[in-house]
């Protein structure tokens, strides 16, 4: 289980209403080895409006589709209730937007 700082753990379940569990579960059930959030959900400017930024890191060969890819999407927007943007940190190819997503992203769920 990834430990959580105590400020992660109320933005999960205060501005995202979900436990720990629910994202474990997600992550078991998609191959993903780690899913970290960046963006607005971790300051202070978050909002009703806001959507929330996901990173993840799925295990090798997961064998997911495009089509495979929006239905997490939409897994995700139900569970958190807003819109949801997926990023692949393989896919971060552009090294000022990698460099900024890896200074300020915070891991949520890490595979053992």
């Amino acid at each position: 289980m990834t430990s959580l700082t105590t400020d992660l753990q109320l933005i999960l379940t205060q501005r995202l209403n979900v436990s720990y569990s629910d994202i474990e579960d997600v992550c078991q059930r998609w191959k993903i080895e780690e899913m970290a959030l960046f963006g607005s959900v971790l300051r202070d400017d978050f909002n009703e409006d806001s959507d929330v930024d996901v990173l993840v890191v799925f295990q090798e060969k997961p064998g997911w589709s495009l089509f495979d890819l929006m239905d997490l999407q939409d897994e995700l927007q139900k569970r958190f209730n807003r819109p949801v943007d997926i990023v692949q940190k393989k896919e971060l190819n552009n090294p000022y937007r990698r460099q900024e997503i890896l200074k300020i992203h915070q891991l949520v769920y890490e595979q053992k």
